[in-house]
């Protein structure tokens, strides 16, 4: 079985920093290595993804509005695996291609909310290709779309140390946009007194805006921001942490930083939006919070939580293992038909 994998191109696979599609990616393409599949990744040239690779650019392009550039990698990387027994997308703009070329054997998984614009496309991808959602609560808000399987990401527990949370710092660690809530995690720190500090993705002029705007006058009084943080000091500093200040004002799909934080035992405060709920046990691996004033309350209660279970949820429920199997169990599926 030669499965070819097609990552989108804005970022390498793994990524450096920022990058939680790239992430899931690479984690499922070594998962299926090491199961003993013929992985070939469609991507760019600065991937490191120890699997075989094929491209056309040598570097990452444009960003998740850019069109052309995901048409022509979508184009290009369609013709590249035409070898491969089945190809998993996970691009937007590349399932409409597959179709038009014909291409049997696909699998695309949607990894934005299925609902608003991109309802009728996934509507119509799931009547002709089978759509795997990345949450129930993803699902959920489209009811139209033929959600073939749930699959929640996962993680290589073994590469996220437990950490003690010696910090004494509460850690907001995301892309800094509104509805990642940035500047109400400086909001909440502050009523708390706990210091805060931020690690963001600051790359886009939306993201630069909101940070000059709202983000940048709070800064100060324990208040620090970081930049885009990686590797491992991005494992340090989860581990560290008190906890996981993630004031989510939107559905996210799912939320790989909620689990990386559990995975170091490190618990998260969150709102009950999107898959949150389906991450986070409340009054077990962090607290789920109606409001403002309830996440202030809820990090008073920190020492109630164990930091080991934190972890453990992470080993028994979003292990990279399960994320692999969940998906092989698929491919095998679809291949028989």
């Amino acid at each position: 079985m030669r499965i070819g994998v097609l990552a989108p191109p804005w970022l390498p696979v793994p990524p450096t920093s920022y990058g939680g599609i790239e992430a899931a990616v690479d984690l499922l393409v070594r998962g299926l290595t090491q199961q003993g599949v013929d992985v070939v990744l469609w991507t760019v040239g600065d991937s490191s993804a120890p699997v075989p690779k094929r491209y056309a650019v040598q570097s990452a392009v444009g960003d998740m509005n850019s069109l052309p550039e995901e048409l022509a990698h979508v184009a290009l990387g369609y013709a590249a695996l035409a070898d491969c027994d089945l190809v998993h997308d996970h691009t937007v703009a590349g399932p409409a291609w597959s179709l038009s070329v014909g291409r049997r054997c696909v699998v695309t998984t949607c990894h934005a909310p299925m609902e608003g614009l991109l309802a009728p496309v996934y509507r119509e991808y799931s009547w002709r290709l089978p759509v795997i959602a990345i949450s129930h609560d993803q699902a959920s808000r489209a009811p139209e779309v033929r959600v073939a399987r749930v699959i929640h990401h996962g993680i290589d527990v073994g590469r996220y140390p437990p950490g003690t949370g010696d910090g004494e710092y509460l850690l907001f660690l995301g892309r800094m946009a509104p509805e990642k809530g940035a500047a109400e995690a400086v909001q909440v720190a502050r009523a708390t007194g706990m210091p805060l500090k931020i690690a963001a993705k600051m790359r886009d002029a939306d993201e630069q805006e909101y940070f000059a705007s709202e983000v940048e006058p709070l800064l100060g009084g324990g208040v620090e921001y970081l930049g885009e943080v990686g590797g491992d000091d991005k494992l340090r500093l989860l581990g560290a942490a008190r906890a996981l200040l993630n004031p989510i004002r939107w559905p996210e799909p799912f939320g790989m930083v909620m689990i990386e934080a559990l995975a170091c035992g490190t618990p998260v405060v969150t709102y009950p939006h999107g898959a949150a709920p389906e991450i986070v046990d409340d009054g077990k691996t962090g607290f789920l919070c109606r409001d403002h004033a309830g996440m202030v309350e809820a990090l008073a209660d920190l020492d109630t939580l164990d930091r080991q279970v934190c972890r453990r949820t992470v080993v028994e429920r979003f292990s990279a293992e399960a994320m692999v199997a969940a998906h092989l169990e698929l491919y095998e599926q679809l291949l028989c038909r």
